[in-house]
């Protein structure tokens, strides 16, 4: 997958269309982003938490629906090889907006 944790976004599509944030969690082909498809859970009383009540989390949401921001705009991402200065060639990130290293 081309979006890895602690990358910043944008979500492209559906009900929180619009908004950044930096992506907490990656499992498969579902993102958590902090701050985006915010849902409601009821959580029942237990010994830890006595008192029960409702929480506010973020949901996954599709990797397909967010993009990289890249300079306040969205950007798909490519890879290059690299050439570090050991020698070794690297497979990198790239922004193919700008062609800047994610």
């Amino acid at each position: 997958m081309k979006i890895k944790v602690n990358d910043k976004v944008i979500v492209i599509a559906g009900k929180d269309k619009g908004k950044t944030g930096t992506v907490t969690f990656v499992k498969g082909d579902k993102v958590v982003v902090e701050g985006v498809n915010i849902v409601t859970k009821h959580i029942k009383p237990s010994q830890q938490n006595p008192e029960g009540g409702i929480e506010k989390e973020a949901a996954p949401i599709h990797a397909s629906n967010v993009m990289i921001e890249v300079a306040g705009k969205a950007s798909k991402v490519g890879y290059k090889l690299d050439t570090n200065k050991n020698g070794n060639t690297e497979k990198v990130r790239i922004a193919k907006i700008d062609g800047s290293e994610v």
